[in-house]
């Protein structure tokens, strides 16, 4: 899987990238087909603001989260899209 970071009025620091990296590859142990991911981190004012879209086999998933802190966006960002992918691979399985 390919983790694409990028920063709107943000610097995306080291420190930043790896743990979107190690929190976003852990969305692969409940779906092995995911292509790419796209992750927007983003400041206004005093929000942090972290966006993905997840490109799987069948399908595009996207969320978004807004945060104080933008550890706890990208937490909470992770969380929503390990939901989503569940429900698309039951979807794809047919149960």
């Amino acid at each position: 899987m390919q983790i694409t970071v990028s920063g709107h009025h943000v610097d995306v620091t080291p420190s930043l990238r790896d743990y979107v990296n190690t929190k976003l590859g852990k969305l692969q142990r409940h779906f092995d087909n995911i292509t790419n991911t796209d992750v927007t981190l983003s400041v206004e004012k005093l929000i942090q603001k972290a966006e993905a879209t997840v490109h799987v086999a069948g399908a595009d998933l996207f969320a978004t989260c807004e945060s104080e802190d933008m550890y706890a966006a990208i937490d909470s960002l992770t969380d929503k899209l390990d939901r989503q992918l569940i429900k698309h691979k039951e979807k794809t399985l047919g149960r």
